[in-house]
């Protein structure tokens, strides 16, 4: 289990990224969900041992991770939002080098644990192509092959779908719901669909805050009967805006479709059933409005 009690930073330039983070991440697959700018990448590396907090504490089981950073590195698996590699080297010889330095030296030991990598994110037919020559998808399964070697407990992925393809995507994260099993997997993203698929659990960080923690059931449950749909013309899109409290829109068929969140019907509206999209959507508009109500 992975505990990060009462987590802030703020870099040399007085940017608060991190404010008061508390979560408690069991073995798993568990989601965290917040836009760009949100504090996530700074959240994940931090965790990662790649830079320390301004105040707060990490644990993992029963490592002190801020105290022991080393002891934690052994056995961590992390795939960065980017990562780099030496172009020209085969995926095989990449592999082999990142196993010398995770420690695994015995040379028969690292050829089962390369290839059997290597058949486990289906890139055995391409091991001996340079990696330069990858599409994105196959990038970002040579990225989890990396963050596998050694067998980790505990496993972070940052923004791991973002531009892969619906296929590439869905072979992607098939593969990392079944490595969740046994570990402790962090999924860092803003695509909602990510962590409806796959998380048991689920937090929402916005403004370097966690606005809501739990299981997205549970948490699709605790907005029904208050989000409500409309559909109009696209001109009167800014008369919703200030007339309701809208979480979201889109374009369909040359109109809009408007959710609003509201606590009784406004006239006019049909109810939505509600998905993790709405979940989110009113999270962040929840945690827009507070600072706004705050300074009133």
């Amino acid at each position: 289990m992975l505990e990060v009690k009462g987590v802030s930073h703020v870099y040399a330039n007085g940017t608060r990224a991190l404010d008061d983070v508390n979560l408690t991440i069991p073995r798993g697959m568990f989601g965290l969900l917040g836009p760009n700018g949100a504090g996530k990448s700074t959240l994940m590396r931090t965790i990662a041992t790649l830079q320390a907090p301004t105040t707060g504490r990490i644990r993992f089981g029963e490592i002190d991770v801020l105290a022991e950073p080393d002891r934690l590195r052994r056995t961590l698996g992390y795939l960065p939002q980017d990562f780099g590699v030496y172009p020209r080297v085969s995926a095989y010889q990449m592999l082999d080098h990142m196993a010398v330095l995770k420690g695994i030296h015995h040379a028969g030991e690292r050829r089962d644990a390369v290839e059997h990598l290597l058949n486990q994110t289906n890139l055995w037919a391409v091991r001996g192509k340079a990696i330069a020559g990858f599409s994105g998808g196959m990038r970002q399964r040579f990225g989890i092959a990396q963050a596998l070697i050694g067998d980790p407990e505990l496993i972070i992925v940052d923004e791991p779908t973002a531009g892969l393809d619906p296929e590439e995507r869905n072979r992607f994260l098939n593969l990392l719901a079944g490595i969740s099993e046994s570990v402790v997997v962090i999924l860092s993203t803003h695509l909602v669909d990510d962590v409806a698929d796959l998380c048991p659990r689920m937090a929402v960080l916005a403004g370097g805050r966690v606005q809501l923690e739990g299981a997205p059931h549970d948490l699709i449950g605790s907005i029904a009967g208050r989000v409500w749909r409309r559909t109009v013309p696209h001109q009167q899109l800014a008369e919703m805006q200030a007339s309701h409290e809208v979480i979201s829109y889109r374009f369909f068929a040359g109109e809009i479709v408007v959710h609003v969140l509201s606590d009784s019907q406004p006239e006019g509206f049909t109810p939505v059933s509600g998905g993790l999209e709405d979940v989110y959507f009113t999270t962040l508009a929840e945690a827009r409005r507070a600072p706004a109500e705050a300074a009133a």
